[in-house]
């Protein structure tokens, strides 16, 4: 390739990555919970991976042992397009999902920052840094260490980002930023989450001060301070230097659309959160700022974890209800993006919740120091907004996905009835525009299957643990196996499921039915249907929008 053809293609690069940076602001959720703040000990945390028309599954990395030479091919995770090429590590570890075969998992959150920062010759993106550190790093500190040591030498292409990075023993945040275009080189900090304390980031960058004295629990990049100073974004003193203030200054929309949904996260977990909702409505600029942990009042599940992967912002000042006419007929808590819209020359926005239907994946990984390390771990994995899926267990040991997660055939423009991410939003499609009515049957399927997963998690990880002491390979199969089965089980009755809920809501109606079951006639048809209307909060806002337009005349 000439050098005229390598610029057009670095040119064209800049304008798809600049397009994707914009579709991806707000866009993704992490939740982090240490060790002593779960109730059985497990390091969780989660990940909603959220963009407009995403498709995406379960993606595998087997382990392998590399060449001297042999060279790793870097492609956009987003984008597709390809930047070029880093040596291979002699030798890389199995990944399946987010989390590899030591149970270290790293998740984003996408915040921007200063647009000159952007290295835009650099090789690697903030997702293929994310695989790559999970194929070399045994441990939380590993990735950290892999992560900005790669970016150092080979540049990094994309905005700032929040990284979540853990193991069974750590959870880290880190969030990192080129250094402008030709610099190869970032800035970052990372710090440790204290065991006993949740955190959690939304596509707005979250840490502020640090301590540089605290070597075990900070890391940062030598020049973090230096090189703001030599770009005259910061003049005080070293103590005094915030990253986010520096490098991503918190707007209306950083703390609306993006530091809320943390806040409502917290608020789960803390009686007194309510008192950050000013820095959460984002319109006072003297507002508190919210901490970037807190010790919770209580122990933290996965279950727990799960369901605030689901929020709404319920029985918040910020709740998407039935409240106002966005809503529709059936109470959606969703509303259509983008975020912003303009009537009449004035702007207008929709709140950003954590629960969101443009999520292509959604995962809330466990990983417990105690199991041997391919049975400790596992990603609570779906292929879809997080309120409408069941979360099936994801051993991090699994080598093969199960079909519904890697369907051949199946992209974002290509439906396929094997495929889940396809199947859940046939049904997340039908639920959404009348959900008071249908959400129902979906969260009890939901919520059945999840419960099943949990109630058998035991068994199977005490008959992994024997196959184990003699037999690892036999172990990791038959998680794997396991894994796929429940997958797959999840798909077909997810497909039940679509065939009930078009059979039960045809045309706007309510098909009576028990236990599942249609009732029929004693001569074999449907029993009378009911035809429910408009709630009455609906009927109220239409009359009050309508008057007596459709008023009955007086007789």
């Amino acid at each position: 390739m000439n050098k005229r053809s390598v610029h057009k293609s670095r040119v064209l690069f800049l304008l798809v990555a600049a397009l994707f940076l914009s579709v991806k602001a707000s866009a993704c959720t992490n939740f982090i919970v240490g060790k002593k703040a779960s109730t059985d000990g497990s390091v969780i945390c989660t990940y909603n991976a959220d963009d407009y028309g995403m498709f995406i599954g379960l993606c595998h990395f087997p382990a392998a042992k590399h060449a001297k030479g042999e060279m790793r091919k870097i492609i956009d995770w987003d984008t597709k397009v390809y930047h070029g090429e880093i040596p291979e590590a002699p030798e890389t570890y199995n990944v399946i999902g987010n989390i590899n075969e030591y149970q270290v998992t790293i998740g984003e959150t996408t915040y921007g920052g200063r647009d000159e920062m952007v290295d835009t010759t650099g090789i690697l993106d903030y997702g293929s840094l994310i695989y790559v550190a999970l194929q070399r790093s045994k441990t939380a500190r590993e990735a950290i260490r892999v992560m900005t040591t790669l970016t150092q030498k080979y540049g990094y292409c994309s905005g700032g980002e929040t990284f979540t990075i853990c193991d069974p023993n750590e959870a880290w945040i880190m969030e990192m930023m080129g250094k402008g275009p030709g610099s190869k080189g970032t800035v970052w900090v990372a710090m440790r989450i204290p065991d006993n304390a949740i955190c959690g980031h939304a596509n707005q960058s979250r840490i502020g001060k640090f301590n540089m004295k605290d070597k075990n629990n900070v890391l940062y990049a030598k020049d973090v301070i230096s090189f703001a100073r030599k770009m005259g974004w910061f003049t005080g003193k070293d103590a005094d230097f915030s990253w986010k203030n520096t490098y991503a200054k918190p707007t209306f929309g950083g703390r609306r659309f993006c530091d809320a949904r943390v806040w409502s996260f917290f608020r789960h977990f803390d009686d007194g959160f309510d008192r950050y909702l000013p820095w959460a409505l984002g319109k006072d600029p003297n507002a508190e700022d919210m901490p970037l942990w807190i010790i919770p009042n209580r122990k933290v599940s996965v279950q727990d974890i799960e369901m605030c992967m689901r929020d709404h912002y319920e029985g918040t000042a910020l709740a998407i209800d039935s409240a106002d006419i966005g809503s529709g007929i059936w109470q959606m808590p969703y509303r259509p993006t983008p975020l912003s819209f303009t009537y009449n020359g004035k702007k207008y926005f929709n709140e950003r919740p954590t629960s969101t239907q443009q999520t292509g994946f959604s995962y809330v990984a466990q990983m417990r120091a105690w199991l041997p390390r391919q049975i400790g771990g596992v990603l609570w994995f779906g292929n879809d907004d997080g309120n409408m899926v069941a979360y099936t267990p994801i051993y991090c040991g699994n080598t093969t996905q199960p079909e519904c997660y890697n369907t051949p055939g199946a992209d974002a423009l290509t439906f396929s009835d094997k495929n889940a991410y396809w199947v859940c939003n046939w049904v997340s499609n039908m639920v959404y525009p009348r959900y008071a009515q249908m959400f129902p049957s979906l969260r009890e399927v939901r919520d059945s299957l999840e419960q099943s997963y949990f109630a058998n998690q035991s068994a199977v990880e005490e008959k992994a643990r024997s196959l184990y002491a003699t037999d690892p390979a036999a172990a990791i199969n038959y998680l794997n196996d396991y894994s796929n089965e429940q997958a797959q089980q999840m798909l077909v009755r997810w497909k039940q499921l679509a065939i009930y809920l078009i059979v039960k809501y045809n045309d706007m109606i309510i098909k009576p039915s028990h236990n599942g079951v249609f009732e029929r006639t004693s001569t074999g048809l449907g029993t009378k249907v009911t035809r429910p209307g408009y709630p009455q909060a609906f009927a109220k806002k239409l009359i009050e929008s309508t008057g007596d337009k459709f008023a009955y005349p007086a007789e």
